[in-house]
């Protein structure tokens, strides 16, 4: 597996950003079910992806930069055949090690309470439940973690 920054345009990016946003609009049974504003180009600060030994990108992950040391984590995903294969892990991990290498102290996310694979996969990789913050504040479907590097 490799993991590469890429630019927010690339269009491997671009094809799983739209698969995630697709498998969310079937759990949520809304095509608009992400408070807040949606990450962009200018606001997101690295992405990544995930290439199998075959070159295929079959993951990603983002970081937008809140501010005074903090970033949130957006856009992951993992392709539904290649999930259990640690590849959101190292995802997450070169995140994790992206941030900490320009000082940032913490990292924090938003996921929602009809993706108890995404809640275990979080706890299990060190995040703890915090309140909503943000565009989360009063969402009920909203469920916050944060992790500090």
């Amino acid at each position: 597996m490799k993991i590469r920054q890429v630019a927010w345009e690339d269009a491997d990016a671009m094809r799983l950003r739209a698969r995630q946003r697709a498998e969310i609009a079937v759990r949520y049974g809304t095509e608009d079910s992400e408070p807040g504003v949606a990450p962009s180009a200018a606001d997101v600060a690295v992405f990544f992806l995930a290439h199998d030994h075959d070159g295929v990108a079959v993951g990603c992950g983002g970081l937008r930069d809140l501010g005074a040391g903090v970033g949130e984590v957006k856009r992951m995903y993992v392709e539904p055949d290649r999930r259990g294969s640690h590849v959101a892990t190292l995802v997450l991990r070169a995140l994790e090690d992206w941030a900490r290498a320009r000082g940032w102290t913490r990292l924090r996310l938003e996921t929602g309470d009809r993706q108890p694979d995404a809640v275990r996969f979080y706890s299990r990789s060190g995040y703890e439940r915090i309140p909503n913050f943000g565009a989360y504040a009063g969402v009920e479907s909203s469920l916050c973690f944060e992790r500090l590097l």
